[in-house]
């Protein structure tokens, strides 16, 4: 008896949703994609931890985001000294900094934009794309996929950890210059019809 208990046991730790499974690149990417097959736009509340690698800071803050495929994602940091809002367009970046109305922009290569991103998981994927390293794994219904484009652009890597019906619920970015902004999403709202006029920045 005390052995099959203690065999139950081992096995239960064994699959518990807490024991995160590697998964191929391949199989990642595909569950990324039909991830977010099925989702046009979505809005979310958010916190965000940004680490300045100059500063030698990391900053936390709450706002909300709007994205819409293939192109638009929107960011609203509201808390205060740093409310700023920021609009990503394929692959360029704007930004305006909180009541002064400073603006920022950056251009990123073309293989980084939005549309490029998305344009490669479109269709079912059966080899990596050029580029591109992966790596991938799930815990119970949460998938984590890390890709990390191998040109000489300021993104270095991004983390997406998603849920199997599209439901995002982190997102990291981290750049070549050592910034990094982690993004926890909670009251995710998909598919609810975001428009051009909800990615504005004036």
């Amino acid at each position: 008896m005390h052995r099959l208990m203690l065999t139950l046991v081992i096995l239960f730790c064994c699959v518990s949703p807490g024991q995160a499974r590697p998964l191929a690149p391949l199989e990642g990417l595909e569950a990324l994609r039909k991830a977010f097959s099925g989702i046009t736009d979505f809005t979310a509340e958010i916190t965000q931890e940004k680490r300045l690698s100059l500063m030698k800071r990391t900053m936390t803050m709450n706002g909300a985001v709007r994205f819409r495929k293939p192109d638009l994602f929107y960011l609203e940091i509201t808390s205060p000294p740093y409310a700023s809002r920021m609009l990503l367009r394929d692959s360029t970046v704007e930004q305006v900094m909180g009541n002064s109305g400073d603006r920022n922009r950056i251009v990123l290569p073309p293989e980084q934009g939005l549309k490029s991103w998305f344009s490669r998981i479109s269709l079912p994927i059966s080899s990596l794309p050029d580029g591109m390293r992966v790596q991938a794994d799930v815990s119970g219904s949460i998938y984590t996929v890390t890709i990390s484009p191998q040109g000489k652009g300021q993104i270095k890597e991004v983390v997406v950890t998603f849920q199997e019906d599209g439901v995002v619920k982190r997102l990291v970015i981290g750049e070549r210059n050592g910034d990094r902004a982690v993004m926890t999403f909670r009251k995710v709202r998909r598919n609810v019809g975001l428009t051009e006029k909800d990615f504005r920045l004036d």
